[in-house]
């Protein structure tokens, strides 16, 4: 299942939210291919969705949860990366995941 919160976290002048899936880091990466959401946008256990996104986010299937559902959600799924586990030379997570 792929979920996202609210855009409310604000960065270049846009408010973002947070896309997450509870099954694989495969089911993320198609899921956002699909919503048209750069690879770029892929932030070691989420994607950031600008908020003119959301709408479609949520047409196309994810739920709308609390941020901090989402991280329970990923903890819970052994799909949260940290910040501070994850190095700027080390590789993201494996697509297959």
């Amino acid at each position: 299942m792929l979920y996202l919160d609210r855009p409310a976290w604000p960065w270049r002048g846009r408010l973002w939210s947070h896309l997450i899936s509870d099954v694989s880091y495969a089911e993320l990466h198609a899921f956002a291919e699909a919503l048209g959401a750069p690879r770029r946008g892929f932030d070691r256990d989420h994607y950031d969705i600008p908020a003119d996104r959301f709408a479609a986010a949520v047409w196309l299937g994810a739920q709308e949860v609390p941020s901090r559902e989402l991280v329970r959600l990923l903890r819970a799924a052994g799909l949260r990366r940290p910040k501070h586990l994850v190095s700027p030379g080390r590789p993201h997570p494996s697509p297959t995941r």
